[in-house]
């Protein structure tokens, strides 16, 4: 019995072992099914958090560290899932006491309990991959994100990008504005610029921040794009006010060396209501803006503002043919050069390149070429692509100018043709003959505007500075090419009305049919060998309201003037063969400017004295001019503005007669006159009203005048002698009738509205101290007066000294000397010349020293002196620095 026992225990518990394993193996297979469930349930959860993270990351976004390494655990627990599976599976098939006996029974238990235990690990990830809340997060911001350039090559930049960059690497200057004109490449640099940014050795800023601006400005649009690039998070950005917004992007900013790109601000942004702290000189923080006015700039307070000129023509010529394509370049031997013409058309401006080259990428033939160039010479807007792409996008400038008036001046400004050189002064007038400036009753206040709106013009670049071709004291101005044709589309309301401004130059004959398409007209313009054909009937202008009429004829058609009942201006100015005007001029009940200078009309009819709306009359330089009818003057009763000058000694004019209409005139109050008497003179100086208005005087040959007396104060702005042979000296008269000489003890500015004196062959005249009273004086020329010695004699000569304030010379631009032989001095001691940009003498031979010395700053504005190499050599310099300092500016004549 002592040995069965223990065998029948040992047998017992065998038979247990072998009753539980198969208890479990029994129900090894319902675990195993709720296991899959369960994994299938996880996955499904995977699924859903992998596509989450997956649109996360596509919005540039990272993964959290939790929710990467829950995956990577739901990725090992299905693997680990898979291989128990299989292995149960197996050991099921292994049977060894029918079905529910296994041939291992210890290993079939041990996998039998592992399933109870990956269950429940699998309800555990799942419940946690069910309840993330957050699944990504944003990626690190770079530094710079890289700006795409469309294309290559970016041509022409390198100029301003070096000047921009140079003021980047610096400390001095932290606001930097670009401005240029619309297309000019503005945007193009900026990108460059931000692109630098890119290269792993620069390092100099935290961050770069791109913001689009744009028009109208949008502060919080603004503030949400800064707010991208600095991170700030959804809690203290969302609900927040704009200054709390502010507070923080200004919180961030502070704490980081940044770079911040605006790009194409239209008006001067707010930079302390967007959250932009101050530039602080030791934080060495940079803003650059890129803008199409300097106005901007000014506005907001750019320490460096770097105008974006157009492309120089070789430059111009690379952009559009890499634009067009060698393809299309090589498809004919004739297509390169047609190419080189089409660029010209495009003066330069990237944006017309670029449209302008697509629309003749696929021209494969010289025809094809030459109708586009042709379209583009003649109406540009039919080029494909040119009003959409390019004027539209100009037009934004022209949309952006504060108010009716300033738009109407601008669009007035493609009256002229191409690369015209304008007078300010002569379109100024134009403006306010048009009615323009009419909120103005004073002439020179609306000059005065006039010349606001030329400069606003010139800073939102639409218009430039001409070449000057007369005169330096008067500006000339121009037109860029692009600009013109787009304002002439805006002119003619997008081209939908095409003959609403008729601009005609150079073309020759005009065909009556053409004509009679012009009864739309608004404004029309001839220019240049434009003459129009013999008309059988009078021609229509019923909604014509102005006429340039720069033509080549002797006389006007037949009835020209009988059809323009609104007609307001009539500029025939500089038509050198007009010979012949119409009666049917004084019909023109309308017309209030009427401009004839230059014109070869012999007789003025009288008619002209029932203009009673006329405001302006002007009859500069009629050379063939004989009289004037009497009276006619007196009966302009709205006359303002009288001009009468550069005329030949042979013209008959009864100047007593003239001045005593001229002085019955109500509301003149601008009057430039030329007089040739001593009578004539002392008439105009006796009436306040005429010496008030003359703005312009000139003295030619007056006999028997030995002494000027002009009165003081004085409105003169320009004043010219010419030949006038036995004048000695000129003296000054207040209005208390005192008479001062011309050189002073204690000299008042007697002449505060002076700006170009001329005198020719004034042959006693010896000084012309009197101009120390001009203190804006911009030019003055002197020529062929036999016995000047000095221009102003030296007041410290005598002990007196000049008034203090008053600066001689100060706002001289132009001095010509020529023909002076015994001038010996400009002025006794130096001067600064803070404006002078032109030195012209010409035989003076003892005209030894100029007043210039090392102590005083040379003008910034100097660009030449011309004179004989002879006479450059014989100066004489108290110091050899300021002989090299003005070296470089001599040009020897």
């Amino acid at each position: 019995m002592d040995f069965v026992s223990p065998v029948l225990d040992v047998a017992s518990r065998i038979c247990n072992c072998v009753g539980g394993c198969a208890d479990h193996l029994r129900r090894l297979p319902q675990k195993l099914n709720s296991l899959r469930a369960a994994m299938e349930k996880l996955n499904n959860v995977y699924i859903d958090v992998k596509e989450r993270v997956e649109r996360e990351e596509n919005l540039e976004k990272k993964r959290t560290h939790v929710v990467g390494g829950w995956m990577e655990r739901v990725e090992a627990m299905e693997k680990d899932v898979n291989e128990l599976l299989d292995r149960c599976d197996e050991e099921i098939q292994k049977k060894c006491l029918g079905i529910y006996c296994s041939k291992n029974c210890r290993a079939t238990y041990k996998l039998a309990k592992m399933v109870p235990t990956k269950m429940d690990a699998v309800a555990e990830l799942q419940s946690e991959g069910s309840n993330f809340q957050e699944v990504a997060v944003p990626l690190p911001s770079p530094h710079v994100i890289e700006r795409p350039l469309e294309g290559k090559p970016v041509v022409g930049l390198d100029s301003p990008f070096r000047e921009v960059w140079r003021y980047l690497q610096g400390k001095q200057v932290g606001t930097i504005g670009i401005y240029g004109m619309g297309g000019v490449g503005k945007t193009t640099l900026l990108k460059k610029i931000n692109n630098k940014f890119l290269q792993s050795s620069i390092k100099a800023f935290d961050i770069v921040i791109w913001v689009v601006v744009s028009r109208p400005t949008n502060l919080e649009r603004v503030q949400e794009t800064i707010r991208s690039r600095l991170q700030i998070p959804d809690d203290r950005w969302k609900g927040s006010e704009e200054d709390d917004k502010a507070a923080e992007i200004c919180r961030i900013l502070k704490t980081k060396k940044f770079v911040l790109l605006l790009d194409d601000i239209w008006e001067p942004l707010d930079l302390l209501r967007v959250g932009i702290p101050p530039l602080a000189h030791g934080n060495e923080s940079k803003i650059v803006f890129t803008t199409r006015s300097q106005d901007v700039c000014r506005g907001m307070s750019a320490q460096k503002s770097i105008k974006v000129e157009c492309l120089v023509e070789k430059d111009a010529l690379s952009l559009f043919q890499a634009k067009v394509g060698e393809d299309t370049l090589n498809s004919h031997p004739d297509i390169p050069k047609l190419a080189e013409m089409v660029a010209k058309e495009c003066k330069g401006l990237p944006l017309a390149l670029i449209v302008i080259a697509r629309a003749m990428a696929s021209a494969k033939t010289p025809e094809e070429w030459e109708r586009n160039l042709q379209k583009l010479r003649m109406h540009p807007k039919d080029v494909a692509g040119t009003e959409n792409d390019l004027f539209s996008v100009l037009a934004f400038s022209y949309d952006s100018l504060s108010d009716e008036a300033t738009r109407s001046c601008f669009l007035y400004c493609s009256l002229f043709p191409e690369d015209y050189q304008i007078p300010s002064e002569h379109l100024i007038q134009l403006w306010i003959g048009e009615g323009f400036l009419d909120e103005y009753d004073d002439i020179q206040e609306a000059r005065n505007q006039g010349g606001e709106i030329i400069q606003m013009l010139k800073r939102a670049c639409l218009l430039e500075v001409g070449t000057t071709l007369y005169s330096r004291v008067e500006e000339y101005l121009k037109m860029h090419d692009v600009i013109r044709d787009m304002a002439l589309w805006l002119a003619c309301e997008k081209g939908k009305k095409k003959n609403k401004f008729v601009v005609k130059d150079g073309i020759g004959l005009i065909s009556a049919r053409e004509v009679a398409k012009w009864k739309d007209a608004q404004r029309i313009a001839l220019w240049n060998k434009t003459s129009i054909e013999k008309l059988r009937e009078p021609p229509r202008f019923p909604n014509t309201e102005t006429l340039i009429g720069y033509m080549t004829t002797s006389t006007l058609p037949s009835a020209f003037f009988t059809n323009m009942s609104v007609i307001r201006v009539l500029d025939f100015s500089g038509n050198e063969t007009l010979e012949l005007f119409p009666a049917e001029i004084g019909n023109l009940a309308t017309l209030q400017y009427l401009n004839l200078s230059g014109t070869k009309i012999i007789h003025l009819p009288i008619e002209l004295k029932n203009l009673k709306k006329l405001r302006f009359l002007i009859l500069d330089g009629m050379y063939a001019l004989r009289s004037l009818p009497n009276p006619m003057l007196s009966s302009l009763s709205s006359l303002q503005l009288f001009s009468m000058k550069f005329l030949l000694s042979r013209c008959l004019v009864d100047e007593i007669m003239l001045l005593e209409e001229l002085d019955q005139l109500e509301h003149i109050n601008d009057i430039s006159i030329q007089l040739t008497s001593i009578q004539s003179i002392q008439r105009l100086f006796e009436s306040h009203k005429l010496t008030r208005s003359t703005k312009c005087l000139s003295l030619v040959e007056c006999k028997g005048v030995n002494q000027v007396q002009l009165l003081s104060p004085s409105c003169i702005k320009e004043l010219m002698l010419l030949r006038c042979h036995e004048l000695e000296e000129v003296k000054i008269i207040h209005f208390e009738k005192q008479v001062v000489p011309s050189k002073f003890p204690n000299p008042q500015r007697c002449f505060n509205h002076l700006l170009s004196v001329e005198i020719y062959i004034c042959n006693k005249l010896l000084n012309l101290n009197w101009l120390i009273h001009a203190p804006k004086l911009q030019s003055l020329r002197i020529a062929r007066s036999k016995i000047i010695e000095k221009v102003i004699e030296d007041e410290r000569s005598d002990g007196s000294e000049i008034e203090s304030g008053l600066s001689v010379f100060s706002r001289l631009i132009d001095l010509t000397l020529i023909d002076l032989p015994k001038l010996e001095s400009i002025y006794g001691h130096a001067l600064p010349f803070p404006s002078l940009r032109e030195i012209n003498v010409r035989n003076c031979p003892r005209l030894k020293k100029l007043p210039f010395d090392c102590n005083i700053c040379m003008s910034k504005q100097l660009e030449k002196i011309i004179g004989e190499q002879e006479w450059w050599h014989g100066l004489e310099w108290e110091d050899q620095t300021v002989m090299h300092n003005l070296t470089p500016y001599f040009q020897p004549r």
